[in-house]
């Protein structure tokens, strides 16, 4: 994508997709590349910035870059590690704490001459998490801000445009990080913010338009947020030359195949339905772990689809609804794989299709205001994230058509009230979970009852990489405890999970 922007070295950071959404939030394009990978040739890089690591620059197997690559030829900016690093390879000194400094610290001196630091000033919250600290400068450069605990809070160069900082601008936690990015960004850098909705979809609708020419595409159609706007993209640019497959394996939400199918007419779009619901239930009959449950219902979903897709013989490509994330998380800094994601895996040989990636380069925020840019009704692009498997991995132990019904009108109840507490657009994702495989004593009437449990979870997150429990008020929890069990047959016991990511993941297979 030919445009301004900044470059975000990774280290290994957990946090380098924040640097990235910080960035772009001011409406500036970046590109997050392993820490060896600085692009040389790029004239459309304004700025750098180095990220954070979980290694010591002191570690035989920290990560070490040849600054002279852009440094005097680019402002940069390192953050933890980053700003470590460069004091090291220059001949400060970095030494281990004795306790690992994590957490809030308060600002106590600010340089306002600095033009990193502008509209900073001491008695301001920062966040740090490191176990090193910069105890002496290298020679060219001074202190710019100081903490209780950590001297060289920030610091920058007298002669090139460096900067250093020790904390991280980019978590919510440090007050002023917005602040001093868009110093960094626009001030330094002088981005010119040329990155928004209604430039990605004017710039990508020229782009798909002549890299497709007047061939054939299909696209795979999930129902969610992603594949979605991808579609209503490259209908915008080539029309009815899109052919889209949506594939009903039997396990999504209440309703859903003909609610989707119904909202797909309604933007136009030339929409293929296949229910194989069937051949799903039949392959997982007996199968209760999950991640067998996951490669069956993987497996099934490509071969039904590739049957579907030959019938379009003259197409010559496969559109997928990959986002920036999905292919920064299938590669980790040293380029071997850590996840296998749904959207990032190649094609199937036998296709001999060409790969189209629309979305390739937008963070899942970004796809949502897209979608609003293109005309998708809200309740579309503001559906929350919902798993390849569906259901499947809601439901503990084996697969059935009548567990997943249970399953069904006991999620729907719980949405519906989200919705009607006004809760649903604050939570990142919520869902009902099936206890199949545990036995819950009851009494209902006069009777005991052994029926299943219900788990009921809503997070909260930025980007899935990390997640918190949503506090709903006690009283909506009641309201759907009450009607899933009294509505719900086969369900007689509803629990609240209020376990965050980490530890525990957002789903529970």
């Amino acid at each position: 994508m030919s445009m301004q922007k900044i470059i975000i070295l990774d280290f290994g950071s957990q946090t380098t997709q924040l640097i990235a959404r910080r960035v772009r939030e001011l409406n500036t394009f970046c590109e997050v590349m392993p820490y060896n990978r600085y692009p040389q040739e790029d004239k459309d890089v304004i700025g750098v910035i180095l990220s954070g690591s979980p290694y010591s620059v002191h570690d035989k197997e920290s990560f070490r870059l040849d600054l002279s690559a852009f440094v005097g030829k680019k402002p940069v900016l390192g953050i933890c590690y980053g700003a470590q690093l460069m004091s090291h390879e220059w001949g400060g000194t970095v030494e281990k704490t004795d306790t690992r400094e994590y957490g809030r610290a308060i600002l106590q001196t600010v340089d306002s001459s600095d033009i990193l630091l502008r509209g900073i000033e001491a008695g301001e919250q920062v966040w740090m998490s490191h176990g090193d600290t910069i105890t002496s400068l290298p020679e060219g450069f001074r202190l710019s801000a100081s903490t209780e605990n950590v001297r060289f809070a920030a610091y920058r160069s007298e002669k090139e445009p460096v900067w250093g900082v020790q904390f991280h601008p980019e978590v919510v936690h440090s007050a002023i990080g917005g602040r001093l990015l868009h110093n960094f960004v626009v001030d330094i850098c002088h981005s010119r913010g040329e990155w928004s909705a209604a430039s990605f979809v004017s710039q990508t609708v020229s782009e798909l338009q002549q890299q497709l020419g007047q061939d054939r595409v299909i696209l795979g159609l999930s129902g969610g947020v992603d594949s979605t706007v991808a579609a209503v993209l490259l209908h915008k640019a080539i029309g009815n030359r899109l052919t889209c497959i949506f594939v009903d394996h039997g396990m999504l939400r209440l309703n859903e195949y003909e609610d989707v199918m119904r909202d797909y007419s309604s933007l136009g779009l030339n929409v293929i339905g296949v229910d194989a619901s069937e051949r799903f239930f039949d392959d997982l009959q007996d199968v209760t772990d999950p991640e067998q449950k996951r490669k069956i219902i993987g497996r099934d979903f490509v071969e039904v689809f590739n049957a579907e897709a030959q019938k379009i013989r003259d197409a010559r490509w496969l559109a997928q609804g990959t986002i920036y994330p999905d292919r920064i998380e299938s590669l980790n800094i040293t380029g071997k794989t850590i996840k296998s994601h749904h959207n990032v895996g190649g094609l199937p040989k036998d296709m001999h299709l060409q790969l189209c990636e629309p979305l390739r380069w937008l963070f899942k925020d970004e796809v949502r205001r897209v979608g609003r840019e293109l005309g998708v009704p809200d309740h579309l692009t503001g559906r929350h994230p919902f798993p390849g498997p569906g259901l499947a991995v809601r439901i503990l132990g084996d697969v059935t058509r009548e567990k997943v019904h249970i399953l069904q009108q006991a999620d729907a109840i719980f949405i519906r009230h989200l919705r009607e507490a006004g809760l649903y657009d604050k939570i990142w994702q919520a869902g009902a979970v099936l206890l199949s495989t545990v036995r819950s004593v009851g009494v209902m009437g006069d009777e005991r009852t052994y029926e299943n449990p219900v788990a009921l979870r809503a997070v909260t997150s930025t980007d899935a990489m990390t997640a918190d429990f949503y506090p709903i008020p006690y009283e909506v929890l009641a309201k759907v405890s009450n009607e899933i069990i009294n509505k719900v047959q086969g369900v007689n016991r509803v629990c609240y999970d209020i376990s965050s990511k980490p530890p525990a993941t957002i789903e529970w297979e």
